[in-house]
């Protein structure tokens, strides 16, 4: 048994464990990287990158049909196998930046096993025993398949194993109307498949009512069927004929099936009990800090139980290092996490939708709106099927929703706004180019302050006394 006495050991090279092992080893720290499957983890290899490779895909056949702009459109020659291409392409692309050559290279052991807790102190990953001052844990997330009567004897998919498929499905059913499946139901039906969405409550439940109505107007109007209200109460078939009854006596019949209604954490393996790490159904338990009960022992990303982002795993990374390396405080907070579905419009998210923010500021809050269709470089794109809400309480903002083209960047604004505890003065001060999708933040800002100048009684009665002097 080889022995390894370290500074830190991080369990899992996904986003957070790399980013986490990078910095330390970068700062002078001794650091081992145990990782039993790949490098890069579920982002790089089952989900953000090929997701958004597939989409792209799409997209440009999308962009193929339709006659817009003097333009006579035509149906794509759709080759699923070499979109599949692309895909792959793209993984290989960024590959070699998460690859454990790259992180030797930094001065990281890699120990390509999966590592189990034997002690409080102590990990074993094949035939090594790792002491570190100080573990963590980011093992990540796989897909939660759900106990549907008859699922276990039909083939499916998944996250992990839909982009592996090279033949093009005729007929795809998608179990999960959240954004992993309304992502891959637009992606799909754009490359020439029959898509219906089955989802138990209403589809894009987490968002804002009105902002997710925006995007499944699309997507119906694309050509997806979207089921909701209706659980998969019974699965039966085999491959290339798959059939699905719902709760409410719906039977859909299909010739593949994707399963995508939710994540689990990624746990089982590590024996966390000899750690004297305690777990919830969400994953290991953590506090602010995301210290475990094992003072010794960290949490970052998915498997710490909060939002499932890839960019929630970098930042937990940032954080953690500071009393890892330094000795210094450090407090996780989630206000200011965006979040984002890459559907076409785009929805996204930061802080409190108007429910929410109803609920906890009442009268106090203020809803500011606009409209894409008020922009002009939408309106020259033929992009205004969109939205912004700006959630504001004593001037600041506690949560912004955007549906529409480029939400997605649109949201990085106010994730900055809401990290820093800025005000909307500072967004209307903000000089956005024109013409731009970009103006209609700034259009949102002064969607809430139009009232307090235009509709101010006072101000008025100011501005005639002072133009009554005027020379």
């Amino acid at each position: 048994m080889n022995r390894i006495e370290t500074d830190l050991c991080v369990i899992g090279a996904g986003s957070g464990g790399l980013s986490l092992a990078a910095g330390a080893v970068q700062m002078g720290a001794r650091v081992v990287l145990v990782e039993g499957h790949k490098m890069g983890g579920d982002c790089l290899n089952y989900g953000c990158v090929p997701s958004k490779a597939l989409i792209a895909a799409g997209a440009r056949a999308q962009a193929m049909r339709g006659d817009a702009f003097g333009v006579t459109g035509a149906e794509p020659q759709i080759d699923y196998a070499a979109a599949k291409d692309h895909v792959a392409q793209v993984i290989a692309t960024i590959e070699p930046h998460d690859s454990q050559e790259r992180f030797e290279g930094l001065g990281v052991q890699v120990i390509r096993e999966f590592g189990a807790f034997i002690s409080e102190t102590q990990l074993q990953a094949g035939d090594h025993v790792i002491e570190a001052r100080r573990f963590v844990i980011a093992t990540g997330s796989s897909p939660f398949v759900p106990p549907i009567p008859g699922l276990a004897d039909v083939p499916y998919l998944t996250n992990e194993t839909l982009f592996d498929l090279r033949e093009r499905p005729d007929h795809l059913i998608i179990i999960g109307g959240g954004p992993i499946g309304m992502e891959m139901a637009q992606a799909h039906v754009r490359l020439g498949c029959k898509v219906t969405v089955i989802e138990g409550d209403r589809a894009l439940n987490r968002d804002d009512p009105e902002m997710a109505e925006i995007v499944l107007t699309r997507l119906r109007a694309e050509g997806v069927q979207i089921i909701e209200g209706a659980q998969a109460a019974q699965i039966t078939g085999q491959a290339g004929a798959i059939s699905v009854e719902t709760s409410d006596g719906q039977r859909i019949g299909g010739t593949h099936m994707l399963v995508a209604v939710g994540r689990k954490p990624n746990i089982d393996r590590l024996n966390l009990a000899a750690a004297g790490v305690k777990t919830t159904r969400a994953g290991v338990e953590v506090d602010a800090g995301l210290r475990t009960a094992n003072r010794r022992i960290y949490a970052i990303g998915d498997v710490a139980g909060g939002m499932q982002f890839t960019h929630v795993a970098g930042y937990h990374a940032g954080l953690v290092i500071r009393p890892i390396l330094l000795g210094l405080p450090a407090k996780a907070r989630a206000d200011h996490i965006p979040r984002v579905t890459y559907t076409d419009p785009e929805l996204a998210q930061i802080g409190l939708t108007e429910a929410e923010a109803r609920a906890a500021h009442g009268d106090a809050l203020t809803v500011a709106r606009f409209d894409f269709a008020g922009n002009d470089r939408a309106i020259a794109g033929g992009k205004t099927d969109g939205l912004i809400k700006v959630m504001v309480v004593k001037g600041r903002p506690v949560g912004v929703s955007i549906a529409g083209a480029g939400a997605g960047e649109l949201i990085g604004v106010w994730a900055l706004a809401v990290a820093n505890r800025m005000k909307m003065g500072a967004i209307a001060a903000m000089v956005a180019p024109y013409p731009t999708i970009a103006e209609v933040n700034k259009r949102a800002a002064g969607a809430y302050f139009s009232p307090k100048l235009f509709d101010n009684p006072m101000l008025k009665r100011v501005v005639r006394a002072v133009q009554a002097v005027l020379p």
